[in-house]
């Protein structure tokens, strides 16, 4: 690739054109080595790779392009490329899930267009705010694993302030009189009320997508559509007419040669047909999803397939099909770590053993009956180790060998006296604090010799008690007395004494210890500088100082404003969050639409099993028999 910069650009924008946009990041690539002194290129080239490389999906490229668009256009004063490259920049980081930071970014466009009087910028922008804030209720109601309408409030809340963009954009382009821009405002409108419980605003949203969609021959916005028309009308009760608009689904994915979606509208054409207790009909499209997500791959898919198929032969009576198909849906469930599908699976198949009389030992894919035959064999163990004449120890033996292995320490004051005393005699020093057991030895010893004089002179029958506690207080102040000059010689071992030759060392001391901390210092001085911001680097810019230069001494207004400086604490407010763990990802099924519609399919099938179970005959019933035939 050879060429200036200019060239190599316009060869890669023509390339990501005609949709090869793997070939054109490599022009581009080839036209940033070779470098330009034009700003408004190089930043025009950052604008394409950087959409290039979200086409392509790969969104850190994608984001370190647009931050490269947007700093240059800061830096060049270019407010309507900072307005683009904000939205640009706030599209990717809601892809990245980084929610606040893309609001941040898209309300900066916003502004800037409305600073700018640019209306289709300001309709850009409002309709990104409306996706990101759609977008975040989405992902959080996904989690919380409820129907539409029965979201939290914060969930209602994103969704609510989506719609309100929405419709912001949907007057605005209106008035620009976009019809194409119209369409994508209705659709989003349409799902963003169908997910806040508004199925009826909902249906009119969609059903002006889908004129709008016709008159443009959008055969991919048609079946959108179609789709979204007939999961509202399953939640207002209007399952005929779901039925209709699911048909047309099929019809579409059939043209288009999608066979994941082929799938999808099969799917929720055997739910409804379930709901409409046609299920005949139901394991028709289920056995043909089931066929698609085979091919395909999906074992997700396969799962939910089985699962249907199992719950459609269970209402005609086919339990032993039913069995098959929940074996196998429990299976795929192990396989995938579905722990939901796993326990549904679990249930279907203990109510089919139950209604066919099968015993659950005999199924040794059953759970159930493994654990029970665990926890028999743990007991029948335990039982056989009392019949074969092993005896237990009693509490009483036990404690014997315990206590015939237990050593007893004497550490009372008297023993410490006898110790010191026998250490004397023979002349040993102990090993540590020898200075403080001799003070107490001698200290034990003359009190020894004290209460042997008291003792001898002052029998206890014929002392009064007054002379006793005179006694006994002269003897405890001869004791304090003693042990206090002994003690007192500790206290002189720790003093420290001054003289000239210790007080040269500490300032000798002192001095060395001033120079360390200067050294110290000078190191450090430089620490604050290391962790400054340096200047963007911008890849491709040729005599990168001369040129940034040359415009920041020529505009003062270059200089970051009050709102940049806000814009930037925002973005990095969320900096832990991104240190979080994530939430577990939700295995891909491309077979399988929404799950809203199984939510629900799966809601109103909850009490088909009760409705299919015989009760058992009371007591009064058959003593009543009983008696019948006693009286004939």
């Amino acid at each position: 690739m050879e060429g200036s910069c200019m060239e190599l650009a316009l060869e890669g924008e023509r390339m990501c054109k005609s949709g090869d946009c793997r070939l054109g990041v490599r022009f581009f690539e080839a036209a940033v080595q070779v470098g330009t002194d034009d700003l408004q290129t190089l930043s025009a080239i950052y604008s394409q790779m950087g959409n290039a490389y979200f086409y392509l999906q790969d969104y850190g490229k994608a984001l370190e392009y647009h931050k490269h668009d947007l700093n240059l256009a800061r830096t060049i004063g270019d407010r309507l490329g900072e307005a683009k490259a904000s939205g640009n920049l706030g599209n990717t980081l809601k892809v990245l899930c980084k929610f606040d930071e893309a609001i941040v970014c898209c309300q900066r466009h916003l502004d800037i267009s409305q600073e700018l009087t640019d209306k289709i910028g300001m309709a850009r922008a409002l309709y990104n705010i409306g996706n990101v804030y759609h977008a975040k209720g989405k992902n959080a109601g996904m989690y919380a694993n409820q129907d539409p309408g029965e979201f939290p409030p914060d969930v209602k809340e994103s969704l609510e302030k989506a719609a309100q963009y929405y419709e912001q954009n949907l007057d605005l382009v209106r008035e620009l009189g976009d019809r194409a821009a119209q369409g994508r405002s209705c659709g989003n409108l349409g799902n963003t009320n169908y997910l806040l419980g508004n199925f009826s605003l909902a249906i009119t949203y969609h059903e002006e997508r889908l004129t709008i969609a016709r008159e443009f021959g959008d055969r991919s916005a048609e079946r959108r559509a179609y789709s979204n028309l007939g999961n509202a009308h399953i939640f207002l009760g209007q399952f005929d007419v779901a039925s209709n608009h699911y048909k047309r689904t099929l019809q579409i994915a059939r043209q288009l040669g999608d066979r994941a979606l082929e799938a999808q509208a099969c799917y929720s054409l055997g739910n409804t047909y379930t709901l409409l207790r046609d299920y005949d009909t139901a394991i028709e499209y289920h056995l043909m999803h089931l066929r698609i997500a085979q091919e395909l791959h999906d074992r997700v898919g396969e799962g939910r397939a089985c699962w249907s198929l199992g719950n459609a032969h269970t209402s005609l009576g086919n339990h032993q099909l039913a069995l098959q198909f929940a074996k196998r849906h429990l299976d795929i469930s192990k396989e995938i770590g579905d722990s939901t599908g796993h326990l549904t699976a679990e249930m279907n198949l203990a109510d089919l053993k139950g209604i066919l009389g099968i015993n659950g030992d005999s199924v040794p894919s059953d759970g159930s009956s493994v654990l029970t035959e665990g926890s028999m064999l743990s007991e029948s163990s335990a039982g056989d180790e009392m019949d074969i004449g092993v005896k237990r120890p009693s509490q009483s033996a036990s404690r014997r060998r315990s206590m015939e292995n237990l050593n007893l320490m004497k550490l009372t004051p008297e023993k410490h006296q006898v110790e010191n005393r026998i250490a004397e005699a023979n002349g040993s020093v102990r090993p540590k604090h020898h200075r403080v057991q001799k003070a107490a030895t001698v200290a034990g010893n003359l009190r020894e010799k004290m209460l042997t004089s008291v003792l001898a002179k002052d029998r206890p029958s014929s002392a009064s008690p007054q002379r006793g506690a005179s006694v006994e207080n002269h003897e405890e102040e001869d004791f304090l007395d003693l042990l206090s000059r002994f003690q007192s010689r500790r206290i002189d071992d720790q003093r420290c004494s001054f003289n000239e030759k210790e007080n040269k060392a500490s300032q000798a001391n002192s001095a060395q210890a001033e120079e360390f901390l200067d050294m110290v210092a000078g190191i450090q001085g430089s620490r604050m500088n290391d962790q400054r911001a340096v200047l963007p680097e911008f890849p491709g810019l040729n005599n990168r100082e001369a040129v940034i230069g040359q415009f920041i001494n020529n505009r003062d207004e270059n200089q970051p404003d009050d709102g940049f400086f806000e814009m930037l604490m925002r973005c990095q407010g969320s900096r832990i969050d991104d240190q979080r763990t994530e939430l577990p990802t939700v295995q891909s099924a491309p077979t399988v639409p929404d799950q809203d519609l199984f939510n629900l399919v799966q809601k109103m099938q909850s009490s088909r099993m009760n409705e299919q179970r015989s009760a058992m005959p009371t007591k009064r019933s058959s003593s009543k028999k009983k008696d019948k035939k006693d009286k004939k």
